[in-house]
Formats: C-alpha cells, structure tokens, sequence
C-alpha cells in the first residue's frame, strides 16, 4: 500500500462565546473544530491591529451564523471571545516578500483548503521597490498555487491608505491585480479576485492604515461574499453542525495515522485499523445526517455482532442503519457508538500501522481523539 504521512491537531468543537478578554497575538494554539481550513494571510490588517481578530470576528460569525464549519489555521493566534477561532497568519509590518519566504512552510504545515491573502500595504508605506510589488504579489501566488494546487486562493485589492500619496501607489498596485489573477485562472489555478478597496473609505480607517471595528466587519462581508461565491471553498452549509462530512480521512490524534479498511477490503466483518494517511479509499469516509460512518460505497463502520462491550471489535459491514452502525462525533474529538455509548480507540494506546481499532470506555486519550482531513 503507498503511503504518505500526515497530521492534524484532535477535534476540538468551537462554540461561539459571548465578547471575552482579549487574547495575546503570538503562536498559535492549534484550534480545530475539523471543519474546512481556512488561512487568513497577511499582514497587521489580517491580525487585526487596532481591533485585535480584525475581518476575522465578522467573518467567524458569519460563517458560523451560516452553519458553515471552517478551521482557520495559521503558526499566529488572537483575537477576543466573540471570535471562535483565533488561528491566522497575519505579520504586522511584513511585506510581501516576507510573506513569500515563509509560505511553503505555512502551507504545508497547516494545509488549507482555502487561502484569503491581503498584502502589499507595507510594500506602500515601507516605499519598498513599489513599482515591482505586483511582480512580487504574482511570484507568491504562483508559489502558493504550486505548494497548495487544490487550495482556493482569494487575492485581495488592498484597502486603501488615508495618505493622498499612499493612496495613489495603492490604486495603482491593485489596478495590476485584475491582470495578474485573470493570467493565473487562463493557466487554470483556483485563484479568485477579490475587490476590497472599494469597500471601506478613509472614514473606515482608524488611523490612516488600519481599518475601525465598522471597517474590518466591512471587510467580513466583502470575504464572506466571495467565499460563497466558490463551492467547496468554506465547505457545505449544514456542516457547521458537525452533522455530515464527506469523502475525508480521520485521523488519530495520538498517531497522526489514519483509520483505514486493510487492503481496502469489500469483505463483511474486516476490522479497520490505523495506517499511514495515503488517502485513498479505504481511507475516505463519509459521516451521513444518518450518523453512518460510510466507506467503500456501501459499507458502514460496524460495532461487531451489535456488541456494546469493551474490546469489540470496530468493522465494515454492509449498510444497514441499526444503531450498532451510528455514530455520534463529540465535541471532545471523541466518536462515540450510538447504542453502546462507547468510544472508537485505538487497542491498547497503539500509534503503529495495522493497529485495531475496538470499542472502549470513552475517556478523552490521545487514542481516542480524531479529527478529519480533506
């Protein structure tokens, strides 16, 4: 069997809280609720200097308000309660060229599905060989298409600048814009314009730069538009709830392997396993409102012989819908069977290839957490 190794952080479900303390800007804590992954990408207007989380509370709120799941991902972490997912990677102060030396490491550490890019205003205000700053905006773009060619890529016409002078060098870098991104889809790269200069004025900016509470929720809008505009780029509505995923791969959070059918094997009563994330079908699973784990087509992940005890053995089995084939994803990134109450683990704290998976007393290990991966 091919293999490929991969991880992702447990399942953590996010809730959206009432307005909290704010949260220092710094690494990333790695919060995943398993939805869509989403990378905001930028500078200190993507950080949301001035109102810490920026764009980012109107555009989780939104999403969630939606019933959309999304995972914003990225290494930088902040924002106040009200945002239900602290992850991006905005840099105050950074260019493009910055961002563009670290963005194959970004990519292939977080693997987003969808990638909001707004950058280029430091070039501007740094006066940093700002006639060639276009050139520099294509160059990353290509790097990231090339690093995440499946990602859909969102490129931002900056805000503008309060400086008359600013303001000028703006226009003229986002005019370039429209060029480069047609150029990119002609190539047939998931790369989509978006407008939001025109959506915020200089009364929108708090101080000449970045943009007041009212501006950065303007913001939110333009995205949360445009996102709705690309199928599959924030997922499907419905699934905010957790309550169907289709066609991923769990992955266990204490092996960073993926539950897998041995051989990809049709055959009633075969016990799954953990194997090394490949991603091909034996590891595609699709999570029914039905709460049916799917495989294979028509196969269903199975307590065996309906049993509910510690140790039965976790299966595939044709379709049938009887509790012993439901499944309940918890916010713990626990899965729970239906009529048994008991938890999807990994036998005796595993992390190897080919280790069984059986029912157990849930109790939130390592062994127990998964998480899903597109």
């Amino acid at each position: 069997m091919r293999t490929r190794k991969g991880w992702l952080a447990a399942v953590a479900a996010l809730a959206m809280a009432v307005a909290g303390v704010l949260t220092p800007a710094g690494p990333a804590a790695a919060e995943s609720n398993g939805g869509t992954r989403v990378m905001p990408l930028g500078d200190s207007i993507t950080e949301g200097t001035q109102v810490p989380g920026g764009y980012r509370i109107g555009l989780w709120q939104r999403l969630a308000a939606g019933g959309y799941r999304v995972d914003m991902v990225g290494s930088q972490f902040n924002g106040p309660g009200n945002l239900g997912d602290h992850d991006h990677e905005g840099h105050p102060g950074w260019r493009i060229d910055q961002i563009d030396a670290n963005i194959t490491g970004w990519l292939n550490t977080y693997q987003p599905r969808t990638v909001l890019l707004h950058i280029g205003t430091n070039d501007i205000l740094q006066n940093y060989n700002v006639s060639t700053a276009p050139n520099r905006l294509s160059t990353l773009i290509d790097r990231i298409t090339a690093t995440a060619p499946n990602a859909d890529v969102f490129v931002a016409q900056i805000i503008p600048l309060a400086n008359a002078g600013q303001e000028s060098a703006v226009r003229t870098f986002n005019n370039a814009l429209p060029g480069i991104v047609q150029a990119k889809v002609n190539a047939g790269k998931r790369v989509h314009l978006v407008d939001q200069h025109s959506a915020l004025t200089t009364a929108d900016l708090i101080d000449g730069v970045h943009p007041t509470a009212t501006g950065y929720d303007k913001m939110a809008a333009v995205w949360y538009r445009a996102l709705q505009s690309v199928s599959g780029s924030i997922g499907t509505p419905g699934d905010g709830g957790g309550t169907t995923y289709q066609n991923v791969q769990l992955v266990g959070g204490g092996s960073g392997r993926c539950l897998d059918v041995p051989n990809g094997s049709t055959t009633n009563g075969a016990q799954v396993q953990l194997y090394d994330c490949w991603g091909g079908t034996p590891q595609r699973w699709t999570y029914t409102a039905g709460k049916q784990l799917q495989v294979l087509g028509n196969k269903c992940l199975d307590a065996n012989g309906r049993g509910t005890a510690n140790g039965t053995a976790v299966i595939v089995w044709d379709c049938n819908g009887q509790p012993n084939q439901q499944w309940n994803l918890n916010a713990n990134g626990t899965i729970s069977g239906v009529q048994s109450g008991r938890c999807l683990d990994a036998a005796g704290y595993g992390t190897a290839n080919g280790t069984k998976i059986n029912l157990w007393d849930c109790h939130g290990g390592s062994n127990q957490q998964w998480s899903t991966r597109s």
